[in-house]
């Protein structure tokens, strides 16, 4: 699971916020650098073609390696070839082909975010779940340090093209575990047989004689089922929930698009921001996710979740301060601090949450529905950053970045009156 969370966690910030650094060091406006930040859409809308890795394998490679491990395979192809051709493109020439090219390495790291949180469900029994996760989130973490940091440390010393390569090359990390694993035993139970049955005479395909009605009913079973059991267990919580998953990581996202750019636009070198944001910030984040996890377990779930929701926006507010004050390497190392620690706490409080929420049966196609709300909102708006910081600067931008954190405060504080979801 580690060398799967480093998979994973590989191409998230090459096409978020290294992205934007590259793309800022050669010179693109900031409007630009912010609509590129669309790209990172693809992980929120996974869930269209979620149902579809969830229930059926791929030609050939299926038949080999199993369902999960084939996709998985795939697409880890298409990450490693998607940085290649960035890597190969100059961002002050060729912008639309660094986009094409970005935007398949987010479809193929979509894809695999997928297909590795159903092997980690499926691979485990539900007691050993808590520890396949923790390995998985220390070896994405250690992914987005070498993406991060590495990558700085490489367009310091190289180029930006030769830090691209090289994440290219280190995708092979994933593919050898992919090849190593064995593939994960996974059966529907009756429940959820019944569930589906249900459905498909409700919708008048119970017999499924023709081809059409045998593909309308996997249909039924496969992108129907999950979202009507969803809504049966949490019945009018149920759109509160899915809008706090939309909202929660709001603040956090967006404010991501610019540090990179606002870092750099202080003064700060490349190796200064790697030195403090990535490897600093790394433990710092580490430390923070430790710390949710321990208080998750002493508290339950929603305590957490509603001081994970607070820290977030008081740590937008810092970057505030730090936007009018003079830029010192220690105020940016406190903030940081701050601000990793925060995150970590909050993204182990809400990994919590999503968990309570999933079905074992339908692990795939509803936490990519989770997943891909968690990010949708914030992606779309964080598209806008750039305009935000031309028209009002760096301060009123992280002001308004921790303004957008409210709304998960307030339904946070709903849902814990209402006490709908019982706490262990």
């Amino acid at each position: 699971m580690i060398f799967l969370g480093f998979s994973a966690g590989l191409p998230f910030l090459l096409v978020f916020s290294t992205l934007s650094a590259w793309l800022r060091d050669a010179g693109v406006e900031l409007t630009t650098i912010g609509f590129f930040s669309w790209v990172g859409i693809t992980y929120s809308i996974k869930f269209f073609w979620a149902p579809v890795i969830d229930r059926l394998p791929l030609p050939l490679l299926g038949h080999r390696l199993g369902r999960r491990r084939s996709w998985m395979l795939l697409a880890q192809c298409v990450i490693a070839f998607g940085l290649a051709g960035m890597a190969g493109c100059d961002p002050q020439t060729q912008l639309g082909l660094i986009a094409s090219y970005a935007l398949l390495v987010a479809f193929g790291s979509a894809t695999q975010d997928i297909t590795i949180d159903a092997y980690r469900i499926e691979a485990m029994e539900p007691r050993y779940q808590g520890a396949m996760a923790a390995t998985y989130v220390f070896g994405y973490r250690v992914a987005l340090l070498v993406a991060g940091a590495g990558a700085f440390y490489m367009a310091e010393g190289q180029s930006w093209s030769f830090a691209y390569l090289a994440m290219a090359l280190l995708m092979g990390v994933g593919l050898l575990t992919t090849l190593v694993i064995s593939e994960p035993e996974n059966s529907i139970p009756p429940t959820t047989r019944a569930l589906e049955a249900s459905l498909e005479v409700a919708m008048g395909l119970g017999r499924k004689r023709t081809p059409g009605e045998r593909l309308a009913a996997w249909l039924v079973d496969a992108v129907v089922s999950p979202f009507v059991d969803f809504f049966q267990r949490n019945g009018r919580l149920a759109l509160v929930i899915l809008l706090l998953i939309a909202t929660y990581k709001l603040s956090e996202i967006t404010m991501g698009v610019m540090a990179n750019p606002f870092y750099l636009d202080l003064g700060f070198s490349k190796t200064e921001i790697a030195d403090i944001t990535k490897i600093f910030g790394f433990f710092m984040t580490i430390i923070g996710a430790a710390l949710g996890g321990v208080v998750v377990t002493r508290f339950g779930v929603h305590k957490p979740l509603l001081a994970g929701s607070v820290l977030i926006i008081v740590t937008n507010l810092l970057f505030v301060y730090l936007a009018t004050s003079d830029p010192e390497l220690v105020t940016l190392a406190v903030i940081i601090s701050a601000d990793n620690l925060s995150g970590g706490f909050a993204t182990s409080a809400f990994i919590a949450f999503l968990s309570s929420l999933t079905n074992r049966a339908y692990t795939a196609t509803q936490y990519a529905l989770f997943s891909s709300l968690m990010t949708l909102p914030a992606k779309f708006m964080g598209g806008f950053s750039g305009m935000v910081v031309d028209a009002a600067g760096y301060a009123l931008f992280f002001f308004y970045a921790g303004a957008l954190g409210l709304p998960a405060l307030l339904l946070i504080l709903y849902i814990i009156n209402r006490s709908a979801l019982g706490e262990e």
